[in-house]
C-alpha cells in the first residue's frame, strides 16, 4: 500500500507539473489563453489514454515491473526537457505527452494495491492508495516558486530527484498480489462495454468527480491569475489548497462510501459540486471563489473515493478492465474541462460558461444516479457486506 501511494504520489505531482508554472511557461514561450490551456490539457488527455496500454501491459508482467518502466520514462523525459530546454509551443506539448505516463500510474498503483483486500475495505483501500493524487499538491506549492527562483526550465530536473527515490523504493518494496490476474486484450475492453451500460455509466460518473478534480487542478492557476491579477506563486498557492482539500477527502470519500453506501455519498457530492460551481460562476471576490473552489474540490475528492468503493462490487472479476477504462475516462473529463475552460475564455471573454457548463454536468450526473439507485440495490446480489 506504501509503495503504491509513493508511485501515484510523485507521478501525478510530475503530471501536473506543467499547470502550476502555466504562466511562466506561457509568457516564456508567448502563448495566448487557449495555447495555454491546451498545454496543461494535453498530460491528462495523453495519461488516460495511456492507461488502458499501461494495463495490459501490467497484465504481463505484473503491476511492479510496469512501474519501474513508467517511471523510466518519465524521468528521462523530464531530464532531456531540464538538459535540452523547451524552447517552442510544440516542444512543451510533447513534453505533456510524455509526462502522460505519469498519469497513467493510475492502472498501476490501483489494482496493486486493491487486490490485496477484499470487497468490504474497497472503498478504504482504494481511496488510500488513490490519495496519491495529493501530488498535486507539492507541485502547485513548490512548482511556481522554484520557477520564479531558479527559471521553469530547472523545475524539470529538480523534479528528477524525488522520483528517483521513489523509483528506488518502489522497487525495493512494491508486490504483486498473490492472486492469478487475467490476460486482459483490446478485445475484452470491448466486451465490457458493448451490451454493459452500468459501465458507461461508472465511465460518465468518474469523468466528473475525477474530470473535475484534474481539469481544476490544471486550469485554476490560470484562472486566479487572470481573474484575479494572483501572481503565480499565490496563485499556486490557492490551487495548492484547493488540491489538498480534494486529495484528503479521497480516502474520506471511500471510507464514507464503506458506511453510507456509494450512491448515496455521489449523490451529495454531485449535487454540492454543482451547487458551488454554479456560485463561483457568478463572479464573487478573490477570497470568496478561492473558498468555493476548495469546497468543491473537496466534494469532487469523496467522489473519486465513492465512484470505487462501488467499481469491485459491480465489476469484481473485471476490476483491472474497468480501472483502466474508468481511469481513462476520468482523464478525458479532465482534459474537457481544462481546455473547454481556456478556449471558451478565449472566445467570451470570460470563464463563466466554462464554468455553468461543469455545473450543469455535474447536475446531469445527480440526476443520473438517483434513477439508478434502486435498480443497483436489487441487482447487486453479490456484495456481501458492502453497502452500495
Amino acid at each position: 500500500m506504501l509503495s503504491a501511494f509513493l508511485y501515484f504520489d510523485l507521478s501525478f505531482m510530475v503530471w501536473y507539473l506543467l499547470g502550476p508554472m502555466q504562466v511562466q511557461i506561457a509568457e516564456a514561450l508567448a502563448l495566448d489563453t487557449r495555447q495555454r490551456a491546451l498545454m496543461v490539457a494535453v498530460p491528462i488527455l495523453c495519461g488516460a489514454l495511456l492507461r488502458l496500454l499501461l494495463g495490459l501491459v501490467a497484465d504481463r508482467i505484473g503491476a511492479r515491473r510496469t512501474g519501474l518502466l513508467a517511471q523510466g520514462v518519465v524521468i528521462a523525459a523530464l531530464f532531456v526537457a531540464w538538459y535540452s530546454g523547451v524552447h517552442s509551443y510544440a516542444q512543451v506539448l510533447l513534453l505533456g505527452a510524455m509526462l502522460g505516463v505519469a498519469g497513467a500510474s493510475f492502472a498501476i498503483a490501483l489494482p496493486l494495491a486493491s487486490r490485496w483486500y477484499p470487497p468490504e475495505h474497497q472503498g478504504t483501500a482504494m481511496g488510500i492508495a488513490g490519495a496519491g493524487n495529493s501530488g498535486t499538491v507539492l507541485a502547485a506549492l513548490f512548482a511556481p516558486a522554484l520557477a520564479a527562483a531558479f527559471g521553469y526550465r530547472n523545475v524539470f530536473g529538480l523534479a528528477c530527484l524525488p522520483l528517483l527515490v521513489v523509483l528506488a523504493v518502489f522497487a525495493l518494496y512494491a508486490k504483486d498480489a498473490p492472486v492469478a490476474v487475467p490476460q486482459r486484450r483490446l478485445r475484452d475492453y470491448g466486451r465490457v462495454l458493448v451490451g454493459n451500460r452500468d459501465s458507461w455509466w461508472f465511465m460518465f460518473f468518474y469523468a466528473i468527480t475525477f474530470g473535475g478534480f484534474a481539469g481544476f487542478a490544471s486550469a485554476l492557476p490560470g484562472y486566479f491569475h487572470d481573474q484575479f491579477g494572483f501572481e503565480p506563486k499565490l496563485a499556486g498557492w490557492a490551487t495548492a489548497a484547493c488540491v489538498l482539500a480534494g486529495s484528503l477527502m479521497r480516502p474520506f470519500g471511500g471510507a464514507i462510501a464503506d458506511r453510507i453506501g456509494g450512491t448515496r455519498t455521489l449523490l451529495a457530492v454531485y449535487a454540492l459540486a454543482a451547487l458551488l460551481v454554479a456560485l463561483a460562476a457568478l463572479g464573487l471576490g478573490a477570497a470568496a471563489t478561492v473558498g468555493l473552489f476548495v469546497l468543491t474540490l473537496l466534494c469532487l475528492g469523496a467522489g473519486n473515493g465513492a465512484v470505487f468503493q462501488l467499481v469491485p462490487q459491480r465489476f469484481g472479476s473485471d476490476i483491472g478492465l474497468m480501472t483502466g477504462l474508468i481511469g481513462m475516462a476520468g482523464g478525458v473529463g479532465g482534459f474537457l474541462l481544462a481546455a473547454g475552460m481556456g478556449v471558451l475564455k478565449q472566445e467570451y471573454g470570460s470563464y463563466a460558461p466554462g464554468l455553468w457548463g461543469f455545473a450543469a454536468f455535474a447536475g446531469l450526473a445527480w440526476l443520473s444516479v438517483a434513477g439508478l439507485r434502486q435498480h443497483w440495490r436489487q441487482q447487486w446480489t453479490a456484495v456481501g457486506a458492502a453497502r452500495v
